[in-house]
C-alpha cells in the first residue's frame, strides 16, 4: 500500500511517468421495443424490458498528473490484450520515457508472463525493461486511480443501455477526447500519514 501511495507523491517527471491501469466490463443491452419520443412536458420513455447481448471490456490507462487517459474497448481481456496495452504504453504513448511506473492490481494477467505469452522473448524483455510495476494490495484496489477514472467514465458516458461494442467504443472515444482536451486530473489527497492513521489496523503491531 505504502509503495503505491509513495509513487503517487513523486513529483511529475515526463521521463518517469506514473501510469495507472485497470479493466472494466460492460453488459450490452438491446431494446426490445423502440423508445417513445419525448412529447411536450414529457421525457422520452423506455420500455423496462431489454435484451442481453453479451459483454465487452474496457482496458483503461491513465496518467493522473498529466490529465491523460486512453481506453481500449475489447471483446476480451486476456493476457494478450493486456500485453498489447503495455506495448502501446511503451511504443505509442511514452516512447521517450526512460521508465514507466505502472500502478495496477494483482489480476493474474497483470504480469510479465503475459508479455512472454504474446511476444517473442526479446520483444517481451525490451518492453519489460521499460516498465516498473507497482501493485495495489490484494484487498486495496481502490488505491488504483484508474479505478476512479473508470467510475467517472461509467457515470459520464456508459450509464445507459448500449447494445454493441462498436457503439461503446465510439462513445468512450468521445468521452476520452473531451477529458483529455480539458486535461482533467484526479486530485489525490491520501498521504502516507493518513494511511498510517486511518488504516493502522492493517499494520503489524510491534510489542514494546
Amino acid at each position: 500500500m505504502e509503495d503505491v501511495i509513495q509513487t503517487y507523491l513523486l513529483p511529475y517527471d515526463p521521463r518517469f511517468p506514473v501510469v495507472c491501469f485497470d479493466e472494466a466490463c460492460k453488459q450490452l443491452f438491446g431494446e426490445v421495443r423502440p423508445a417513445q419520443r419525448p412529447r411536450p412536458g414529457q421525457a422520452a420513455r423506455l420500455d423496462y424490458e431489454y435484451e442481453r447481448k453479451g459483454v465487452c471490456h474496457q482496458l483503461l490507462m491513465c496518467e493522473p498528473l498529466r490529465g491523460w487517459r486512453h481506453v481500449q474497448v475489447s471483446e476480451r481481456r486476456t493476457r494478450r490484450d493486456y500485453a498489447g496495452c503495455v506495448r502501446d504504453l511503451v511504443d505509442v504513448y511514452y516512447p521517450q520515457a526512460k521508465k514507466i511506473r505502472l500502478v495496477q492490481d494483482n489480476l493474474n494477467t497483470h504480469d510479465g508472463a503475459s508479455l512472454y505469452e504474446a511476444f517473442p522473448p526479446e520483444e517481451a524483455r525490451r518492453l519489460l525493461d521499460k516498465i516498473e510495476f507497482h501493485y495495489t494490495p490484494k484487498h486495496g484496489s481502490w488505491l488504483n486511480m484508474a479505478e476512479t477514472e473508470i467510475s467517472i467514465m461509467n457515470g459520464q458516458c456508459l450509464n445507459r443501455r448500449l447494445d454493441n461494442q462498436a457503439l461503446i467504443a465510439r462513445e468512450v472515444a468521445a468521452w476520452e477526447s473531451k477529458r483529455n482536451d480539458r486535461q482533467a486530473c484526479i486530485h489525490w489527497t491520501f498521504t502516507l500519514a493518513a494511511a498510517r492513521r486511518k488504516l493502522r489496523k492493517l499494520y503489524p503491531s510491534i510489542d514494546g
